[in-house]
């Protein structure tokens, strides 16, 4: 059983000026897919506020995965990947490339995403884009080999052949 913490990063989501759809869309998708979650939150683009809910979610929750969505633009207020940053140990760059990599065929603008992965003790941290359909597009893709990357991480991983 896999755990998960989801992070929505809007500040009109956080003012209650907007209803949070991106979330809910990771949430159901995770669910069906074998995780739990143990927490989700609304934050506003605020990167102390982010950065200290990551830390929480992985030392305290000890989590398996947390999943932002939304922040990851131009925008002088996006600034869920340097909150990431500021979190992780090492980084995990392969996971936000396959993402960017497969949304290019779906839509130019993906170039635009400056999202980030990266691992903090054994949490696993994945920004995703921050409409619905992109976050369905991108967990779609890369959440069976997420998981094998957390089983690794965990030291679970069995012997299996590339795909």
């Amino acid at each position: 059983m896999y755990t998960v913490a989801i992070i929505t990063s809007s500040d009109k989501g956080y003012a209650g000026e907007r209803e949070d759809k991106s979330g809910a869309t990771v949430k159901e998708i995770v669910e069906a897919n074998g995780f739990t979650v143990v927490k989700q939150v609304i934050l506003p683009d605020e990167r102390e506020m982010l950065r200290d809910e990551m830390i929480k979610m992985c030392d305290e929750l000890k989590v398996n995965l947390i999943l932002s969505t939304g922040g990851t633009g131009f925008s002088k207020r996006d600034i869920t990947p340097e909150a990431t940053k500021d979190v992780i140990e090492r980084e995990a760059p392969g996971i936000v490339e396959a993402i960017r990599y497969f949304s290019l065929q779906i839509t130019k603008r993906a170039m635009l995403s400056r999202a980030v992965s990266g691992i903090r003790k054994d949490t696993l941290i994945v920004n995703l884009p921050g409409s619905p359909k992109a976050c369905k597009e991108a967990l779609d893709f890369v959440l069976d080999d997420v998981k094998h990357g957390i089983d690794i991480l965990l030291g679970e991983a069995r012997e299996c052949a590339r795909k």
